[in-house]
Parts: C-alpha cells; structure tokens; sequence
C-alpha cells in the first residue's frame, strides 16, 4: 500500500459523520469477517481501558492471543485506541 492510499483511507474516515454513515460505508469496505476483526479489537481495547486483564479480557472475547496481546500493547503504549475510545 501507497502513502497516497494510506491518506485516501484517513481522508475518507474523516468525512463520517453520523453511526448510520459509519455503518453503511464500514458494510461496503470490509467483509464480515474483516468487520468482526475490528469490533472485537475495538471491544477489546475498550475493556483494556476499563482496568479489566488479560485474563479477564481473553475470557469475554474471541480474539486470538495474538491479536489481543497486541490490542493490549497499542492500549498501553499507542494513542489511536486511548484517543478515540476515551471520547
């Protein structure tokens, strides 16, 4: 992927402004495998910021071990989850 697509996908992202907008283009973007991926990081990260553990979080998703470790990780040390999710 380009920087050019990269911005493309950012440019896009921030034109929504309503769920049923988020919804309707999020339908057409990903698959629903691709969709329930993001909603299970999302509900993961969201958890993380609960307080609730590794543990606790693995218990009540689905995510592989993996993909939770890293959701964890982005929690703890990135900012899109914490800015976003905090909102």
């Amino acid at each position: 992927m380009t920087e050019k697509e990269h911005e493309e996908l950012y440019s896009a992202l921030v034109k929504i402004k309503t769920k049923e907008e988020a919804k309707d283009f999020l339908d057409d973007l990903l698959s629903k495998k691709e969709l329930e991926s993001l909603s299970g990081r999302i509900h993961s990260a969201k958890l993380f910021l609960e307080g609730k553990t590794y543990a606790e979080v693995s218990q009540e998703t689905t995510i592989s071990t993996a993909t939770l470790a890293r959701v964890k990780k982005c929690v703890k040390y990135g900012k899109g989850y914490n800015t976003i999710l905090k909102k």
